[in-house]
């Protein structure tokens, strides 16, 4: 029989009266890739606090390779064969690799540079087909993905037999994920156990032998992942159906205008690029990493100085290269990066919904906090954040709750504009992009033209009204209506037809 590596028995975490965990039981095997799903507030970050020694549970037993364990802290997880790679990496990036390898570890003494120890991290990289870094590079010269295998081959290198990663892939290229997922399967094959934690439910799928999903703090259901439909697996995170998902493509209203593109240019990035975004849809553009899709949205919002070419809005040319030109034509921007070029971390949830429009809220200068704070409340209750929210810093909210805040402000503008949205649901969970999707189709019934590029062809689909599908910094082909297919555009993006690829 396959030996169980480690195993959670009823466990529970309450703090102060909220239950983050009630009576949870999971139980991973050598050689077993577990999917760990839920939403965000489901408890599945706390699960594996717990076994990282960095809560202490209320109840319930802990066992690794059966035996009982209290797990007192991180170092006493690392000892007992336990490791985590977080969604943040925590490396140092102006150390190198084989310090990072060994920064923190139980074994490192004093004076670290030995034979020994160099040899079990180069083997560590090896282990995972990473021959070609040096173990003495900084870790400050490498790609997001090289680092994140050096955050794998640090646990390896200290006989971890249990990896937790917790979304692995979420700012990972499409070439960095095929990596990975090779690298998982060999570290199965050769019988470790890994708790795969991510909201990109097609990973799931494709890497998980089976899935555990959590809601409310709750176990609802544990089971093979060959034996689940996307469809059902969601209904379990959710607790209702799968097709209260994705709103319906309302014709609704019509709406004269929209964002009319011809010539853009972004060096590097994008090549003579042409398209029309009606008012009061949803355009997508589709494209993998590299293709030039968020350069175009980058661009049109004012972030891309070499950017040329003729945009109008609603008829008006707006001037490409400046941010305050962008903003002064109501065009606001969604990034992929919401930390660095979104949110005011540090600000609460009312001071970043109304930041965008500060002279909306002021007379002679001075701000009316009793208007801004009405206008807050009257927000938050569109969005689905809760009042008692808006005093919190954004930096504490979910990444859920930190998206509302961006898409908060586009419903505090009184005139409908332009909203460029670059991946507006990454690291959001299934839950929470169900709020966002109907706050994106609310913003078009208002007249708001939207521009989306995603790396997640499932939420093309079911999102966009039209869809431009970029190779190689080109459009390649526009779809629209029933022509919107999954395995249509995946072809589009990936293995254009050579004449479209080259026009």
């Amino acid at each position: 029989m396959t030996q169980t590596l480690v195993s959670l028995e009823g466990v529970s975490k309450a703090f102060g009266p909220i239950a983050a965990l009630r009576d949870v039981s999971l139980a991973v095997a050598a050689g077993e890739i577990r999917g760990l799903c839920g939403e965000n507030g489901a408890g599945k970050s706390t699960l594996m606090k717990v076994l990282m020694g960095l809560v202490r549970p209320d109840s319930g037993v802990i066992r690794i390779a059966g035996e009982p364990q209290t797990i007192r802290n991180p170092r006493h997880a690392q000892s007992l064969g336990l490791g985590l790679v977080a969604q943040e990496l925590s490396l140092a990036p102006r150390l190198s690799i084989v310090d990072n390898i060994w920064l923190g570890g139980e074994e490192t003494p004093l004076i670290y540079r030995m034979g020994k120890l160099r040899a079990r991290a180069r083997a560590a990289l090896d282990a995972l087909g990473a021959q070609d870094l040096d173990l003495d590079q900084p870790v400050l010269d490498l790609p997001i993905g090289q680092r994140q295998i050096v955050e794998i081959a640090r646990l390896l290198a200290r006989d971890a037999r249990v990896l937790i990663l917790d979304e692995p892939t979420a700012t990972l290229s499409d070439v960095e994920i095929e990596r990975l997922m090779r690298i998982l399967k060999s570290l199965r094959a050769q019988g470790h156990a890994i708790i795969y934690i991510s909201h990109r439910l097609g990973e799931v799928f494709d890497i998980c032998d089976t899935v555990t999903v959590l809601r409310n703090g709750a176990h609802v259901s544990t089971g093979p992942a060959i034996g689940q439909t996307r469809e059902s697996l969601i209904e379990d995170m959710l607790g209702r159906s799968f097709g209260e998902m994705y709103p319906a493509h309302e014709a609704g209203t019509a709406h004269r205008g929209g964002v009319a593109i011809e010539g853009l240019a972004v060096p590097g990035a994008v090549h003579h690029l042409s398209l029309f975004a009606p008012k009061g849809r949803i355009t997508a553009i589709a494209g993998q990493i590299g293709s030039g899709a968020g350069a175009v949205n980058r661009a049109l919002a004012g972030l891309e100085p070499s950017a040329q070419g003729l945009v109008l809005i609603d008829g008006e040319k707006l001037t490409l290269g400046s941010a305050p030109a962008s903003a002064a034509a109501n065009v606001l921007f969604v990034s992929d990066d919401r930390a660095v070029e979104g949110l005011f971390p540090d600000l609460t949830a009312l001071d970043n919904f109304i930041a965008a429009d500060l002279r909306a809220h002021a007379t002679a200068g001075l701000l009316s906090w009793k208007g801004a704070r009405a206008l807050g409340l009257e927000i938050a209750r569109k969005v689905g954040l809760s009042e008692a929210r808006l005093g919190s810093r954004a930096s504490t909210l979910s990444g859920g709750n930190q998206q509302k805040l961006l898409f908060g402000r586009a419903l505090a503008r009184e005139t409908p504009g332009v909203l460029l949205m670059n991946e507006p649901t990454r690291g959001v969970d299934v839950g929470a992009r169900a709020d966002i999707y109907r706050l994106m189709r609310d913003l078009c019934a208002r007249g708001w033209t939207l521009i989306m590029t995603t790396s997640e062809l499932e939420e093309v689909v079911g999102m966009a009204d039209l869809v431009y599908s970029m190779y190689r910094g080109r459009i390649v082909k526009r779809r629209e209506g029933e022509e919107i297919d999954l395995t249509a555009i995946l072809t589009d993006i990936t293995h254009p037809m050579k004449d479209e690829a080259a026009a």
